[in-house]
């Protein structure tokens, strides 16, 4: 089991994380693109999360021009979804 301290000491962590995660967004991302972020982490969080961290690797190397607009933001998201897939149902 885990004391007290340490889960405090984690969450005081991960606040942190999560703060300085949203500092870096605010300064790569237009307002647009921030908005179209912050809705699909309301329906797709997963998809919001990993967004997230592809943009502050690129930007963290230095291989994106800020701010990204919300067409560019789009075209991201375009390629990180997966493709939908469609059945055909033949009926006999």
């Amino acid at each position: 089991m885990s004391s007290p301290d340490s889960d405090e000491n984690f969450q005081a962590g991960e606040a942190d994380f999560l703060a300085q995660k949203e500092i870096i967004l605010k300064h790569i991302l237009s307002s647009e693109a921030r908005l179209r972020l912050n809705n699909v982490k309301m329906v797709k969080p997963d998809i919001a999360n990993t967004v997230e961290n592809y943009l502050i690797n690129l930007a963290s190397q230095g291989k994106i021009r800020t701010p990204v607009t919300d067409d560019q933001l789009k075209q991201i998201l375009l390629s990180i979804q997966q493709p939908k897939r469609d059945f055909k149902i033949n009926r006999v």
